[in-house]
């Protein structure tokens, strides 16, 4: 039996949509097979969070916790924390240092692809599109028509690192502009402003299955907002249709080019990639490596049209994590 800890929250925006996807993979696991543990990473406490709801503090020198007079230790950590400290390498570097196996990609990957900008930036040389794109960190000085010329309008303002759509806008006048600004960085001191995309958006997930690496069926997203925002997201504003509604010829084609990104980027774990279809050509928009993994989230849904139930992808994940070469 397998001692695994479950670490859901995070520092974020994202951290009550991290619970529930926690809270899911926790009610997942075969008991067969696996010990689950609750863990709460929170800005103010680490903490297993026992059956009865009662709070035990997490030794952050080795990652373990003393219960009921013993301490536990955990076999392999599941990640299912969105945003800070689990997506952006934080906790993936401070478990490696540990030899603690876990679920998500190394710790590079995560900060890289947390980093929209920086994640373009280098995917670009290897000829995936994307949109034009104008960047600012808090303080600099800009130009709204400059920014404009570049981008046009409407465009996207967007934190550089941050999920689920928080603090992301499409103004579509230079005053609307200035707005979307000042709400982006109450997200992040980072941000990127990009070009509209007409077209299809569809969502993309890849993962090493059983050693293969799979790009699942893929989501059409139709969103009854003006863009896929957090309500689209979350609270039920928006279709997601599984598997799109394009042709085989653009299914390959974009499941070729996830799966391309995956491998160039050397990644580990789950992926989930976003992309406009602008006459029938991928554009990627950001990389999620830890998505949400409710029942209504995008990934699973996909695992399922695949024939992959949860418990089947949560044991893969932490399968592959135990098979990973030690330090």
């Amino acid at each position: 039996m397998k001692h695994v800890a479950i670490i859901m929250g995070g520092y974020s925006s994202e951290y009550k949509i991290s619970l529930l996807s926690g809270n899911v993979v926790y009610q997942s696991l075969d008991r067969t097979k696996y010990v689950p543990y609750r863990i709460h990473l929170l800005k103010d406490k680490w903490v297993y969070v026992a059956e009865d709801d009662t709070e035990h503090p997490i030794d952050k020198n080795d990652f373990s916790v003393n219960y009921q007079g013993n301490k536990i230790r955990f076999d392999v950590i599941f990640n299912a924390i969105h945003g800070s400290p689990g997506e952006d390498g934080l906790i993936q570097a401070y478990l490696e240092l540990l030899h603690l196996p876990h679920t998500s990609c190394g710790f590079y990957q995560a900060a890289l692809t947390m980093n929209k900008r920086d994640m373009l930036s280098v995917l670009k040389p290897y000829g995936i599109k994307t949109a034009i794109s104008y960047y600012l960190n808090q303080g600099d000085y800009f130009d709204a028509e400059e920014i404009i010329q570049k981008v046009g309008l409407p465009c996207f303002v967007k934190p550089n690192k941050s999920g689920s759509s928080f603090g992301i806008s499409k103004p579509k006048t230079s005053e609307e502009l200035l707005i979307a600004i000042e709400k982006a960085y109450l997200e992040d001191d980072e941000i990127i402003i990009e070009s509209f995309l007409e077209g299809t958006e569809v969502s993309v997930g890849v993962i090493n299955y059983r050693g293969e690496i799979t790009v699942l069926p893929i989501t059409e997203i139709v969103s009854e907002n003006d863009f896929f925002d957090y309500e689209a997201k979350y609270m039920g504003k928006s279709q997601e249709i599984t598997p799109a509604r394009i042709s085989a010829e653009v299914a390959l084609k974009i499941a070729e080019t996830a799966k391309k990104i995956y491998l160039i980027l050397k990644m580990e774990g789950f992926s989930r990639s976003e992309f406009i279809l602008v006459r029938d050509e991928p554009f990627l928009l950001e990389m999620n490596t830890v998505p949400g993994l409710t029942n209504e989230s995008i990934l699973p849904q996909q695992a399922l049209a695949a024939n992959i139930s949860l418990a089947e992808l949560f044991d893969n994940a932490i399968s592959l994590a135990l098979d990973k070469s030690p330090l």
